[in-house]
């Protein structure tokens, strides 16, 4: 049996989330294990803010910059 994710209409970021955003942004890059001990957020993921390189880094996409850009204003 297939599940699927639910996504809340609107996704309101964490403050880690945030902060996972902009390190990822200044080129700091984050493996499966560094993520697991960073707590990162699989909803980043599940929403698109951030990518799997094909090395298996991860690595923010536009979205996620986008994101970054509407929370500083």
């Amino acid at each position: 049996m297939a599940t699927t994710t639910y996504h809340a209409p609107t996704f309101d970021p964490t403050v880690d989330e945030i902060e996972t955003l902009k390190q990822l942004e200044m080129g700091q890059s984050l493996s499966v294990p560094d993520a697991l001990k960073h707590h990162l957020s699989g909803r980043l993921l599940d929403w698109g803010y951030i990518g799997k390189t094909p090395s298996g880094q991860f690595s923010i996409t536009e979205t996620g910059r986008q994101l970054i850009r509407r929370q500083n204003n």
